[in-house]
């Protein structure tokens, strides 16, 4: 075992059109590593240079920085030869030095990881061989106070942590800035740039406590060690958190041989697109700057200019400016150097046809020599996504199961719901952070009572957290931000369900009800007052904002044929209301996987009657009541079963406890016994009765229905009411009751019972069928234990992993996010798994349950119709488990189709 890691290969070298390694080594070398041997492989001019794999970086994480360097000295040193031979020049030669370049790539592009180090290998006596070497005085000692000022603050650690931090060089620069009565960067003379250097020198000194250092090895070790720092460092953990990305990926080490396109107006650097990122267009585009480094186009201390004409033609019209001022001092590239441009052109098409996808490039143009520094897959709207996956099959670039795995099925998010403005973004003010609930865009004026959400035209319920007493506010708000609750808390589900933007978990909001004033920090917030949300990111905004409806093109309806040509498992849709049900089936539902009858009680027109029930001391006065609601019901699920058109409908009975049924404020206790016709103690009383320390645990789902079997009574008359009545007019439907709650055999055979023995009253009364299910809900664990028992009564299992997932980790959902983060941070679980699917624990009671299941009735239906259901990740779990459907909430459809297609896509690869 030793041996074989003493001979591992852990630096790859590229350069003047060979290379160690390929594109198909991501994993190894980082996307940025394997792009930059590719290129050099297939004739691209790329600046020389090695790769340090990711092997590398984690075995500097587990051995230490002196193993690591011994085990990696004399490769680098070879490697870096290797540059010194093709560029003809020597690293550290105060005659003709060779200066270098250190970046991190990872396998994937990660914002967060460490800033690049240019010009490495500078120092004082090299700058003068570099004066020597390009007669360019002022661009050596530029070169030499960049290099110093990157080098302190990446490696040295004296970046500032936080906007409120002053960067001690900015400091410096600024000041001298203001001593000159000068505006920009380029107007430093010579003089100032050494002054700057040796500035620069003594704040390093009197910060860290030592020289600068001189030795360029010293230096480029320094800057190999930072980058595999730099991948546990806070920015990248966060980004890997936030994408689920395993901590044991690691990152690799690129070194290449700089050049310059700050050595005067006959360099430049820039970044081209070969297609539109934000439309999916087959434009070529970018910016560029004559006489720059790259950190310049990037930073926008000077206006980059557009590559192409038309495109410089259209940023001109846009910003107001005349022609004849655009041609002289914002010419394209494609006027001002048109045989670099044309050379480029040629590259980005080369590029694009040899990934097959649209590429982001970085170049340099180096006294009128053209070296493309890097080609990546662009990152891209969601809109461009799917707009380029479609071109690219059109044009037989790909092939159809390429396009349909090329779509993150997440994005997709960005075509369903309103957005903002990107141009009002970027003059609003965030004022909190929340967790990103239910994606979308909302405006509105604050209000903090659901029944007050009629109050403005446009308001946002603002509220310490949601009940389903609410249900009628939330549906009337643009938006809901609650302070308390995750992912999967009943404003998150719920708003999800109806499409609706929602931040729930905004711990830094303060909401005081009764003064009707929300306080961020020290600002507080009236009713009425406009805020924003952006339910994508989680970003709690100040003011109003823009927004706007995003369009649904055609390439978007192609994307679906394209998943239902290919999936083997439906998608289903969690829906308690027609309209609902309508969207769902626009965005592709087969059927309806939980419409939660619960949801169907809060109505105003209804509430009064399920009170008098649940106050009702006898069977006759609860029977008497639920008289009422049968009407309501059964024109529910008429409308539910018409709405589906035949396809199945799972109707879960009912669930919640009883108390968040009745009224908790004195006034509307008052009202209810005045209605009622008995006395308030009364009332007061049966609220305290029904109150209980856990309700998540207590009477509730099949408890319900057993000690009030009249309930269950009620609901499936309902349902088969409903059924018959649309039959009578030849539309079809397909009820399947699902009973909530079940942990024993008894609990669920109790329930049959009543079900089936009322069904067959009403076939008797109508003297006609129709065909039904009837199963359970698995969400508690015992459920799953006792499957094989369960199957052998119940037609179907639907696995409710929510309150599944509670019981296995023990977590409250609702207060879960008082420590899931933190729990993230330090790696104690890899990901939220109310978001993701937990395989190794809830997973393996599923698979079990399943497998269970059908050894006993091999024809079970199985899904599942918690929040998982609309999670890539999940839904490609589902399908392994051989499971006929999942179900999430209606604008999560179009997401499960392509997740569904793309777990049946990749099933050949996994066997």
């Amino acid at each position: 075992m030793q041996l074989a890691q003493d001979v591992r290969t852990r630096v790859y070298k590229f350069g003047n059109k060979t290379a160690d390694g390929n594109s198909t080594m991501k994993n190894l070398l980082g996307g940025k590593g394997a792009n930059l041997a590719e290129m050099s492989a297939i004739g691209i001019p790329v600046p020389p240079g090695f790769t340090i794999t990711t092997e590398a970086c984690t075995e500097y994480n587990e051995l230490g920085e002196d193993i690591l360097i011994g085990m990696i000295k004399e490769e680098v040193e070879k490697a870096l030869q290797n540059i010194e031979e093709i560029m003809g020049a020597n690293f550290g030669d105060e005659e003709n030095p060779l200066l270098i370049s250190v970046r991190s790539g990872a396998r994937v592009s990660m914002p967060g990881m460490m800033d690049t180090v240019l010009n490495l290998g500078l120092n004082d006596t090299v700058v003068k061989g570099l004066i020597a070497k390009t007669g360019n005085e002022r661009f050596a000692w530029d070169s030499y106070r960049r290099f110093i000022q990157m080098y302190g603050g990446v490696v040295l650690g004296m970046k500032p942590e936080s906007k409120d931090d002053i960067d001690p060089f900015e400091e410096i620069i600024e000041h001298l800035k203001e001593k000159r009565e000068i505006q920009l960067d380029t107007q430093f003379t010579v003089q100032d740039l050494r002054d700057l250097v040796y500035d620069f020198k003594d704040v390093v000194k009197k910060r860290t406590g030592n020289d600068f250092p001189t030795d360029p090895w010293q230096q480029l070790w320094g800057a190999i060690i930072a980058v595999f720092n730099s991948w546990n460092g806070n920015r990248a953990v966060y980004y890997r958190n936030m994408h689920g990305y395993p901590a044991d990926w690691g990152t690799a080490v690129n070194v290449q041989a700089m050049v310059y396109g700050n050595m005067g107006d006959n360099s430049g650097t820039g970044v081209c697109f070969t297609r539109d990122a934000a439309t999916g267009e087959n434009i070529f585009n970018g910016e560029y700057l004559i006489n720059a480094q790259g950190e310049d186009v990037v930073a926008g201390v000077r206006t980059p200019q557009q590559i192409t004409k038309v495109g410089s033609m259209r940023w001109a019209e846009l910003a107001k400016i005349e022609e004849a001022d655009r041609a002289e001092n914002y010419p394209s590239l494609e006027e001002l150097m048109p045989s670099i441009y044309e050379e480029l052109f040629r590259y980005q098409d080369m590029l694009e046809k040899h990934y097959r996808d649209m590429q982001d490039m970085e170049f340099t143009i180096q006294d009128g020599k053209l070296w493309i520094l890097q080609t990546r897959n662009g990152k891209r709207t969601g809109a461009a996504m799917v707009k380029i996956a479609m071109d690219l099959l059109k044009d037989g670039s790909i092939t159809d199961k390429e396009a349909l795995l090329r779509i993150e099925p997440n994005k997709l998010d960005e075509l369903l719901h309103p957005v903002f403005d990107p141009n009002a973004l970027k003059r609003a003010t965030i004022i909190a952070q929340g967790l990103p609930a239910s994606p979308g865009a909302a405006t509105g004026q604050i209000v903090f009572f659901a029944d007050e959400a009629k109050k403005f035209r446009n308001t946002i319920l603002t509220r310490i957290e949601t009940s389903p007493e609410d249900l009628e506010g939330m549906n009337l708000a643009k938006g809901i931000l609650t302070s308390r609750g995750g992912m999967t808390s009943h404003a998150a589900v719920v708003a999800r369900g109806m499409g609706k933007c929602c931040i729930s978990g905004a711990g830094a909001l303060k909401i005081n009800y009764k003064k009707r004033i929300l306080t961020v920090g020290d600002k507080e917030y009236h009713e009425g007052d406009w805020i924003s949300l952006n339910g994508s990111t989680g970003n709690i905004i100040e003011g109003k904002v823009a927004t706007r409806i995003p369009e649904l093109s055609g390439e978007f309806a192609e994307v679906m044929e394209l998943a239902d040509k290919y999936a083997t498992m439906d998608v289903r849709t969690n829906a308690d209301t027609p309209k609902d049900a309508k969207a769902a089936r626009n965005f592709g539902a087969k059927g309806i996987g939980l419409a939660r009858t619960e949801h169907m009680f809060f109505e105003v027109d209804r509430i009064k009657a399920m009170r008098e029930m649940i106050l009702a001391d006898t069977v006759k006065g609860r029977k008497h009541a639920l008289e009422e609601l049968l009407p309501m019901q059964r024109e529910d699920f008429e409308g539910i079963f018409e709405a589906m058109q035949g396809l199945p409908v799972t109707v879960r009975l009912l669930d919640p406890p009883l108390h968040e049924f009745v009224p908790h404020q004195l006034a509307t206790q008052k009202e209810l016994a005045e209605d009622m016709h008995i006395s308030l103690s009364a009332v007061k009383n049966k609220v305290a009765d029904l109150q209980e320390f856990n309700p998540m645990l207590g009477h509730r789902g099949c408890r319900l229905g057993n000690t009030y079997p009249e309930i269950t009574e009620m609901q499936t008359r309902a349902i088969m009411e409903a059924a018959l009545n649309l039959k009578a007019k030849g539309i079809e439907s397909k009820p399947e009751i699902m009973v909530p709650l079940v942990g024993t055999v008894n609990e669920f055979l109790e329930q049959e019972k009543v079900i089936r023995k009322t069904a067959n009253t009403v076939f008797e009364e109508y003297d006609d069928t129709v065909d039904y299910l009837v199963g359970t809900m698995m969400e508690v664990p015992r459920a799953t234990i006792m499957a094989e028992e369960i199957a052998k009564h119940a037609d179907f299992f639907s696995f409710g992993t929510n309150d599944l997932t509670q019981l296995v980790f023990g977590y409250s959902r609702d207060d879960a996010s008082k420590f899931l983060p933190i729990y993230l941070e330090k790696g104690i679980l890899k990901v939220d798994p109310f978001e993701v699917l937990d395989r190794e624990g809830v997973g393996k009671l599923i698979k079990m349950g399943t497998c269970h299941g059908r050894r006993t009735k091999p024809e079970l239906k199985v899904g599942i119709c918690g929040e998982h259901g609309g999670e890539p990740i999940s839904v490609e779990f589902c399908f392994e488990q051989g499971m006929n459907y999942v179900s999430c909430s209606p604008f999560r459809v179009p997401i499960a189709r392509v997740a569904a297609a793309q777990a049946a896509l990749k099933a050949p690869e996994r066997k």
